[in-house]
């Protein structure tokens, strides 16, 4: 199993969120980028795999100032030698998918091939209405949204992703989808240099464009989605070869959606999977939990909560959700506990990542490089991995 840091990334703690509008007071940003740097050049250290940023825009709240991760990965590539970096995820029905091509093939490069990639759908209406108005009639879909609003985001991702991929793999790119046309029509091009030297263009009418530079890995950088958790979307990924990162879902379900995995890509179970959870270890499951209340479940209740992410988390028959910590949906406690949590995790679901959520902000600087080491040199070392066998 490989282990990567996942940051939103917030500014300010509880206290300062609370006072309102955090994301408007900029040495809170300057304060979040220098600790994450740090917490970043511990996990480099350590032998974590990657850390991973979001992609979200407009959040004057303090929450997920993140607009745009691969600025934020470049930043850490250049501090660290061994830490890959990514995104979950761009948004891609949100973005020009050929402007996500050249810049995540520019990052591979200037990390010497460092980079991983990670796209998403988006669903938050406030900014990807505003921010996909270039592909008209695209809005965020909400967790569990099954309506024309889906269908239209999920058809600009998928047409977005294959561009994204001809653009890395193939020497031209020509493409006539329902949001995105390459070339857009007749556009002339009489270039002498073009005649002699490059390609696409026929008769003086560009036909094909060549996207540069390719990713220094080949084919390309390995793909991430998140958070997938619709059988659409398992399909789609197992199809794809893309890895699926699952949010804390009910364990059944979990459990169905890896083995559908499993079925599509004809992979061993957990194969292609990966798993999002909180992280917070103390020295007693108490403290750790007192700690969870002031960050996860702070940040839970107050900004995923109504976008419906805990549906996903009820029993089917009761609708009551299980319990987080006995079901190892979130890994809280001290280093015995986080141990057990993590046996039984693994245990019921052999995923091949798990993403740890680092609510930097939220929780203290001090408190968060305590658990990035704790994790690795304590925990990890503890734990029989039966996706290593």
């Amino acid at each position: 199993m490989k282990t990567s840091l996942f940051y939103l990334p917030s500014v300010g703690d509880q206290a300062q969120i609370e006072q309102g509008r955090a994301g408007l007071r900029p040495e809170l940003y300057a304060q979040m980028l220098r600790e994450v740097s740090e917490q970043a050049k511990l996990a480099d250290q350590l032998g974590y795999d990657s850390i991973n940023f979001t992609e979200h825009h407009f959040h004057v709240e303090g929450f997920e100032l993140s607009d745009n991760p691969i600025m934020l990965d470049l930043f850490i590539g250049m501090q660290t030698t061994r830490l890959r970096v990514g995104q979950l995820g761009i948004v891609l029905p949100a973005n020009n998918p050929i402007r996500v091509a050249e810049d995540i093939a520019l990052l591979d490069h200037m990390t010497g091939g460092r980079a991983n990639a990670g796209f998403a759908r988006g669903y938050q209406r406030r900014w990807v209405d505003i921010m996909a108005q270039q592909t008209h009639g695209i809005h965020g879909a909400l967790p569990h949204q099954h309506d024309e609003i889906d269908a239209a985001n999920r058809a600009a991702f998928e047409e977005c992703y294959r561009i994204i991929k001809q653009a890395w793999t193939g020497e031209a790119l020509s493409f006539q989808g329902r949001y995105w046309r390459v070339p857009p029509g007749d556009t002339p091009w009489n270039l002498e240099a073009t005649r002699k030297w490059g390609l696409g263009v026929e008769e003086g009418i560009v036909k094909a464009v060549s996207v540069v530079p390719k990713p220094l890995q080949k084919p390309h950088p390995p793909v991430f989605q998140p958070f997938a958790s619709s059988e659409r979307s398992i399909r789609w990924c197992a199809a794809e070869n893309v890895t699926a990162v699952l949010p804390p879902l009910f364990p059944d379900y979990e459990f169905r959606l890896c083995e559908l995995y499993a079925e599509v890509s004809g992979k061993s179970l957990g194969q292609g999977m990966g798993v999002l959870r909180d992280l917070i270890i103390a020295d007693t499951d108490e403290e750790a939990k007192d700690i969870w209340r002031r960050s996860g479940y702070f940040c839970g209740r107050e900004w995923f909560e109504p976008f419906g992410f805990s549906k996903g988390l009820e029993d089917p028959k009761t609708h009551e959700p299980p319990d987080l910590f006995e079901h190892s949906l979130a890994l809280v406690g001290s280093v015995d506990t986080v141990t057990r949590q993590l046996e039984r995790l693994l245990e019921r679901l052999p995923v091949r990542w798990l993403f740890a959520w680092m609510y930097n902000g939220l929780i203290p600087h001090d408190r968060l490089m305590k658990i990035i080491d704790l994790f690795w040199t304590k925990v990890l070392p503890r734990v029989t991995d039966p996706t290593s066998a």
